[in-house]
């Protein structure tokens, strides 16, 4: 059992500690409003921080003070006094009757109201139907419920304390409860030195270009017309390698939206301007899909010189023999994958929710050949493992809070440029043989911390151990390499299943495909890259017995 936090201020004072540390590392770009908050909120009674503090991290901007109830801070209206003066908080706030209906349950809408016997009876919904055309005008809460013995705050600082929280976390995504679960061990975090380097926003530009393209990406979301959003887009590098990262897979995924609109104008110009990985391919699609054959193979030409990824040369090997069809030029010759061994099974299919893996797992299962259901988990663990020292380097721009799982940069281009020195150290454990060691100390060393990687809670060290008994250490510098060249895709795509021969000291990986399923792309270039160097890898193409008439 987890167990419940002895102090009850824990909030207030983690709430407090990100002003100190926002105010030690990011003064200079804090604007007045900003300072001023951070100076006035510290000399404030504790009951008041605390009740501030509670509404920041509760949803919304309205609260009741009967629904305040926190024994720690008491009496709600009492702890509010001192606020009022800041304006932070407005007492007994203006609001439109949709927002009160969000406030006030069915009886007491009735009573405020004084609604006849038939109206109280009938859905929330109609009867604020029935009465906002003679409500239209916004009025005070008390306005509202003359009788009503609550009392209505409004926040009005939330926006700035959200400010401060994108400062602190360098994202909008992660809130308060960071620290909850942190405090109470749910969560925890490999503690990197943040130097003044490593911030995450360097100026005040880049804090509005984040909030610029937050605002942009939540209309995404929320399905606005992809040209409406664009119009709004900064369309300009920031002159910031992790904001401009964001902005072009926005970019990329307005592109999508105006693709699958098919409106290809519109898309080819977003792919042509955007520098997220896959664009140029996209761009290439949409060119041949409106046809336009001839810029879409001048695009491939262009592209099959210097292809940018191992997904953009597997594309390409499809895109260019069918645009040369189209445009009569003649047939180059056709590259083909090496294969991998295949293994056909027709197996009776199992009652329950079985999944093909767990049947397969079943089946090639012996007692001298254990095999686990690993998919991507073992060699990213193994990778993590190994490479925790690379990983967590304090590399400027790559940690700048507390409660990072993993580099800000982990998707970049130049991840693996940037620590070069560090992975170069870690990978040469496998040329010596020490590697299992390392593995074996950041195991216990860095047991249960948040990583990109490592996958605590689904494999144990046993797994591990087998693991590394069996599997070369040459070719786990192989996979690893290739996991380097591209962290996002090469991360993925391997196979389901392993098995090992411990007597033997060898491996097999195994992936399993359904009736009707088939290889994706990263499986198939991870099947290719294994063939090519010699790794043993099989597909299993399961289908089940037909049942006896």
């Amino acid at each position: 059992m987890i167990r419940v936090l002895e102090n009850a201020f824990y909030y207030l004072d983690n709430f407090q500690r990100v002003l100190d540390w926002i105010a030690e590392r990011y003064a200079d770009l804090l604007t007045d409003d900003e300072r001023a908050f951070i100076d006035a909120f510290g000399v404030l009674p504790q009951a008041s921080r605390a009740l501030l503090v509670r509404m920041v991290m509760r949803k919304g901007t309205l609260f009741r003070a009967s629904k305040l109830d926190y024994a720690e801070i008491g009496c709600p209206v009492a702890a509010v006094q001192a606020l009022l003066p800041t304006g932070w908080i407005a007492l007994d706030p203006v609001l439109s009757i949709d927002e009160l209906f969000d406030l006030l349950s069915k009886p007491e809408i009735a009573d405020a109201f004084q609604l006849p016997p038939q109206q109280r009876a009938a859905r929330k919904g109609d009867q604020l139907e029935a009465l906002r055309p003679d409500c239209s005008d916004g009025r005070a809460f008390s306005a509202w419920f003359r009788d009503c013995p609550d009392t209505l705050f409004a926040i009005l600082v939330k926006p700035l304390c959200d400010r401060l929280r994108l400062i602190f976390f360098g994202n909008l995504r992660q809130d308060w409860t960071e620290f909850v679960l942190s405090d109470l061990g749910v969560f925890r975090y490999e503690q990197v030195e943040c130097s003044p380097a490593s911030r995450g926003f360097r100026n005040r530009q880049d804090i509005d270009h984040y909030l610029q393209l937050h605002a942009c990406k939540e209309r995404y979301y929320a399905e606005e017309p992809a040209l409406d959003v664009l119009r709004d887009l900064p369309r300009h590098a920031f002159n910031n390698d992790w904001l401009d990262s964001r902005r072009e897979r926005l970019l990329f995924q307005l592109g999508q939206q105006l693709e699958k609109g098919k409106d290809w104008d519109a898309a080819h110009a977003v792919y042509a301007d955007c520098r997220y990985p896959g664009a140029r391919g996209r761009a290439m699609r949409v060119l041949e899909k409106h046809e336009k054959f001839d810029q879409a193979y001048a695009l491939f030409e262009q592209a099959n010189a210097a292809p940018e990824s191992e997904a953009e040369r597997q594309h390409l090997l499809r895109i260019g023999p069918r645009l040369a069809r189209k445009l009569g030029h003649p047939k180059g010759p056709a590259r083909r994958a090496a294969p991998a061994a295949r293994l056909d099974l027709s197996l009776a299919q199992p009652g329950g929710a079985w999944r093909v893996e767990g049947v397969v797992l079943e089946h090639l299962r012996r007692d001298d050949a254990p095999v686990f259901y690993v998919e991507n988990t073992l060699a990213n663990t193994l990778f993590g493992l190994l490479c925790w020292p690379a990983l967590f380097a304090a590399i400027p721009g790559a940690f700048f809070h507390p409660f990072q799982r993993g580099p800000a940069d982990l998707y970049s281009a130049d991840f693996a440029r940037r620590r070069e020195q560090e992975f170069a150290a870690c990978l040469a454990r496998l040329d010596d043989g020490s590697h299992r060691a390392a593995m074996r100390a950041t195991w216990e060393q860095k047991a249960g911390l948040q990583s990109p990687f490592v996958s605590w809670g689904y494999l144990d060290w046993d797994i591990i151990e087998l693991a590394l008994d069996c599997i070369p250490a040459a070719h786990l510098k192989l996979w690893f390499l290739r996991i380097l060249q591209d962290v996002r895709d090469n991360r993925t795509g391997f196979p389901d299943l392993i098995q090992f021969w411990p007597a033997e000291r060898r491996y097999n990986m195994v992936e399993v495909k359904g009736p009707g399923d088939r290889l994706q792309d990263n499986q198939l270039r991870w099947i290719d890259y294994c063939a090519a160097h010699g790794m043993p890898l099989t597909v299993c193409y399961l289908q089940w017995e037909q049942a006896a008439a």
